[in-house]
């Protein structure tokens, strides 16, 4: 059988790749042994040029991808890029298929969430082709108030889109293996009925052209298993949000493409935004718990990547399309909540330690696509050991008197040596790989004559100032941070899966628990390194400053006020603010018209409207297994008589799922009198 020509093209790249990257690794380790004094002749020197290799060769596979996706972008686009096949015309033509659009949500905030699945409904709605999609709300929220807004909200909009029998809500009764078993157990109960399923994030928006279209692709190319978009963040207000919304923007085509280059048909899933082959998904890529020790042992907390890599292991070619436009996403609003979210993703991409080396059949581009997610997290550790080390190397050469002959039993001496001009030059090559493609990826968009949808010419140039400012500054604190959580994963630290905050600013308080320990630590070493030499203290300061200044960051990043602030002067501004996108409109109209209710307010509320009530009876079991009926009529009576405020969240969940007590409430409250807690709750209800 026939090679794919992607295959052959794959090769070819990535062995020019790993021979560069190599290349320039071993120079740059070649350079960084003259400048250390003692050539790397002890083992503190021997550690710094290990280290430094894995660095060098890390920051080096960046710059290359960004590189070569500049280059692409130039050329007009991958020749062997999976939408490069196809014309418009034929896709147009193409007959589509069953779809399921899931979202799993999980204690989110249900205006944005399910305001963004109207708005995505609506924009199918136009395309003329939304008989061929049905739309599924996983959900695994626990707090009843919060599932039973979800329900309401849900019934509303089916009864507002006149979506009943095409969008449907289900609440998982016991949540097992996080988002993938979500999944897991919709594919099991109803996957069959479907081609095709494209998976949404919470915060996931999408154009209704893009959802045809990629069902379109994946009916033209039957060998392929995963077609991953590259979402766009929108919506940012903090100016955190909007640094990172401007470089996803900006910089975020530009590397997709490189990466796109290189990965071709085994690139990697990102567990949303994309479009699977349901049959294949079903049949090849359920996830068994690892079975190693500690941290490699139990359910697999990140999910999307393995199950690529089993798709691929299956015969299915996995492709990442940067091509497919009219995918979005939104960021966390602050630093600490994107640290916050880390931590859950770096303990699940250290499981993936255990795949690389005990996976059964994993192609080798799936095993790099494995490694590279470990170390997104396990380069801070490294870097933090580097400036451990080389705190180590400072103190040896000041404190202690210099040994001229490190090797034992030589009778020769060893001359240490300082090499400040070859140390700059690093340092400088350093930056370049670091920050060159920054300016690349504008020198894009002035190519290509869309500096305008930024701005303009000189806003660009000062976002860009800006963003590598915020990114300088963020840096640090994320390095030590990601280290932390790296030791907790791999130490087995127990974490609480939980619902993100989307909108909320850090306080002062948030701030300094996060922060203080790393800036009593920065400020230490500060110290320490004036202490022994003032040029390692000044070398110190790009690391120190911003770790010592984490607290004041986090909060003034996290400030809406800012972030309105420099939208109002046009920085790190995005293309969609500036050409409006329908379906983002849509999805912040949506977010006022949808109702998201707190406290017991939605419990009460399910209780005493005749309808809501009718609803929940509906989709609601006689009993729940487990809980016996004398226990439900305790509930009930003592429901009755205090109201649900007195009650656990436990006691009114037991409630909320049981069909007979959600009738004898509601009969019961509209029987009660008006001076008692329900006669008031109707009383109420009559008034609205």
């Amino acid at each position: 059988m026939t090679k794919p020509s992607w295959k052959r093209a794959a090769f070819v790249r990535r062995s020019v790749l790993t021979l560069v990257v190599v290349g320039q690794t071993a120079l740059g380790v070649t350079i960084m042994r003259q400048v250390l004094p003692y050539q790397g002749g002890n083992a503190v020197e021997i550690g710094l040029l290990a280290l430094f290799a894995v660095l060098f060769g890390w920051i080096s596979v960046g710059f290359w991808v960004g590189f070569t996706g500049f280059v692409v972008r130039l050329a007009g686009g991958d020749p062997q890029g999976l939408l490069q096949r196809h014309s418009r015309g034929v896709l147009e033509a193409t007959p589509l298929a069953r779809t399921a659009i899931v979202m799993p949500i999980y204690n989110e905030p249900i205006a944005r969430t399910l305001g963004g699945l109207r708005a995505i409904y609506r924009s199918l709605e136009e395309t003329g082709q939304l008989e061929h999609f049905e739309f599924h709300i996983l959900s695994d929220s626990r707090d009843p108030d919060h599932w039973l807004s979800e329900k309401t909200v849900w019934y509303e909009l089916c009864r507002e889109l006149g979506a009943f029998g095409r969008l449907f809500y289900r609440r998982r009764p016991i949540n097992m293996n996080y988002k993938s078993g979500n999944v897991a157990d919709f594919l099991r109960r109803w996957g069959r009925r479907y081609e095709y399923m494209i998976v949404l994030d919470a915060d996931s928006i999408m154009d209704g052209g893009t959802l045809v279209d990629m069902v379109r692709l994946m009916e033209r190319e039957p060998g392929v298993g995963i077609i991953q978009t590259s979402p766009g963040i929108v919506n940012a207000e903090s100016m955190f949000a909007r640094a990172q919304q401007f470089s996803s923007r900006l910089y975020g085509p530009m590397f997709t493409a490189g990466l796109s280059a290189y990965q071709l048909g085994e690139a990697a899933y990102w567990g949303h935004n994309a479009i699977i082959r349901v049959a294949p998904f079903m049949a090849h890529c359920g996830l068994r718990k690892l079975r190693g020790f500690g941290p490699f042992r139990g359910p697999i907390s990140s999910h999307d990547f393995v199950e690529a890599a089993y798709m691929a292991r299956a015969g299915y070619e996995v492709w990442l399309e940067p091509e497919l436009q009219g995918s979005y996403e939104e960021s966390p609003p602050s630093l600490v909540d994107e640290l916050a979210r880390d931590k859950r993703w770096a303990k699940g991409n250290l499981q993936h330690l255990w795949l690389l080396l005990f996976g059964r059949r994993l192609r080798m581009a799936h095993r790099l696509a494995l490694l590279n997610g470990v170390m997104s997290y396990l380069a801070s550790p490294l870097w933090l050991a580097f400036l451990g080390l080389t705190t180590v190397a400072t103190a040896r050469l000041v404190l202690f008197p210099i040994d001229y002959f490190p090797v034992p039993h030589s009778p020769f001496p060893v001359w240490p040596k300082w090499n400040p001009e070859w140390a700059l030059g690093l340092a400088g090559a350093t930056v370049l790989l670091l920050f060159l493609p920054k300016w690349l990826a504008l020198i894009d968009v002035a190519l290509r004559g869309r500096s305008a949808d930024f701005g303009g010419g000189f806003r660009l140039l000062l976002s860009v100032l800006l963003e590598i400012l915020v990114s300088t500054l963020m840096a640090p604190i994320r390095m030590l941070s990601h280290s932390r959580h790296v030791v907790e994963g791999l130490s087995g630290v127990k974490l609480r899966w939980a619902g993100q905050n989307r909108s909320e600013e850090t306080t002062w308080r948030e701030a300094l628990v996060d922060q203080a320990p790393g800036s009593l630590l920065a400020g230490c070493w500060a110290i320490l390194a004036w202490w022994l030499d003032p040029l390692f203290f000044f070398w110190s300061l790009p690391v120190a400053i911003p770790l010592i200044v984490a607290a004041p960051v986090s909060v003034v990043s996290a400030r809406i006020s800012v972030g309105a602030f420099l939208k109002r002067y046009g920085l790190l501004q995005s293309p969609e603010e500036r050409n409006t996108v329908a379906v983002i409109s849509a999805v912040r109209e949506a977010q006022t018209v949808v109702s998201e209710r707190g406290d017991r307010s939605a419990f009460i509320h399910v209780v005493v409207d005749p309808v809501l009530n009718r609803v929940h009876v509906a989709t609601t079991r006689d009993n729940r297994p487990g809980v016996k009926s004398e226990t439900i009529a305790r509930l009930v009576a003592r429901c009755e008589r205090e109201g649900p405020e007195n009650l656990t969240s436990r006691e009114v969940t037991q409630l909320a799922l049981s069909r007979g007590a959600l009738e004898s409430l509601h009969r019961r409250a509209w029987r009660a009198p008006s001076d008692s807690f329900w006669g008031r709750a109707v009383d109420e209800r009559i008034g609205t």
